[in-house]
């Protein structure tokens, strides 16, 4: 079982074979081993030219003491309820899976957007991540987007006993906005909202909580500025680091839909629309990770100058995971204890947090 669990908690050989075979798009994501190194050009540049070779991932943290644990998860709580009050399309949907399913909702991962600027980015909600045990994997690179991301792998947590929140511990993906490969203008009004924040990403996590913008609403037509430019960039300003997507994993659900195709049918069938940007389902190269995904719901937002229009809040996705090779002949029960499921190092597949895709309706 040791040797189980080791495979179960870190990328594996298997994936980063199944990297070196994938031909990469243009507007694919790059990978980085680590964090990177270098100059920040530099890395780019190597990024866009090729992925550079993966180091060995560092070895899980230990599991949190009893109190840090509780305190990590009324936390994540918080998030999610947050995001729930947001967005209707994603509490509707958890409720029919419960109804059909029973209580046996697991997170796959939860998705943070960031401004990489002054320390808004990724550092800003990583240390709150990393301080109870999470462990920083890879880094990812979309140029076409001009985003850069990291996902990071949960503390031991086989204690569970519910599900949810209060479950297997979610896998954390935190991205950010190169602000200074954007246009001018942009820039300019990223950075005036940044210098009307104070000290507020040292408070990501507490944002994150409350639902609250670190810096003043904005006004209408930045809003719109962004939007022409980069739809990740006025999403942020509006939303903050409010949680931008949860990921059910359907391979813990004990009924038929536990099948993500089954999954999508039933979905559909209950009146709602599935993203088909890139196609409904999105497999990995070695496709043992298969995701899907709604369309972000929209709620209005009155803007600083009066002005009320639409915006776009967040979705919700699904990924079924399949049991890696080396595990198969293990029994089920077995699957679900250690989370021997394919494509571990999630890294690999671009469309799985749908992070350069516009997903308004």
């Amino acid at each position: 079982m040791a040797v189980a669990l080791a495979g179960a908690r870190s990328p594996g050989a298997g994936a980063i074979l199944s990297l070196r075979r994938l031909a990469p798009a243009a507007a694919a994501p790059v990978r980085l081993g680590g964090s990177g190194s270098g100059t920040p050009g530099t890395r780019r540049r190597r990024g866009i030219a090729m992925a550079a070779a993966a180091s060995a991932p560092p070895a899980p943290a230990d599991a949190l003491p009893k109190g840090a644990d509780s305190f990590f998860r009324t936390v994540i709580s918080n998030m999610e309820k947050v995001y729930l009050s947001r967005n209707p399309t994603a509490k509707t949907i958890l409720e029919l899976v419960r109804s059909y399913d029973g209580d046996h909702i697991c997170y796959d991962h939860f998705a943070f957007r960031t401004f990489g600027v002054d320390g808004y980015g990724i550092k800003s909600l990583a240390e709150f991540f990393t301080d109870f045990g999470y462990v920083p994997r890879e880094e990812l690179r979309f140029p076409a987007k001009k985003l850069r991301a990291l996902w990071f792998s949960p503390p031991t947590n086989d204690g569970y006993t519910r599900t949810g929140v209060y479950g297997p511990l979610p896998r954390i993906f935190i991205s950010e906005l190169l602000v200074d490969e954007l246009s001018p203008q942009s820039q300019d009004i990223i950075q005036k909202y940044i210098r009307t924040s104070g000290k507020g990403n040292k408070h990501a996590t507490l944002a994150s909580t409350s639902g609250e913008l670190t810096w003043e609403k904005p006004i209408y037509s930045d809003f719109q500025v962004l939007s022409r430019e980069s739809e990740y960039a006025a999403w942020t300003l509006v939303n903050g680091y409010a949680l931008n997507h949860t990921t059910i994993s359907t391979h813990r659900l004990i009924s038929d839909i536990r099948s993500i195709n089954k999954f999508n049918k039933f979905v559909e069938d209950n009146g709602f629309k599935l993203n088909s940007e890139g196609g409904i389902l999105k497999v990995s190269p070695d496709g043992l990770l298969q995701q899907s995904s709604t369309v972000a719901d929209s709620a209005l937002f009155t803007f600083a100058d009066g002005i009320t229009e639409s915006i776009p809040r967040s979705y919700i996705e699904f990924a079924e995971r399949l049991v890696l090779p080396q595990f198969k002949d293990l029994p089920n029960d077995e699957h679900q204890i250690c989370d021997l499921l394919g494509s571990i190092n999630v890294a690999e597949l671009q469309p799985r947090f749908n992070i350069d895709s516009r997903q308004s309706p």
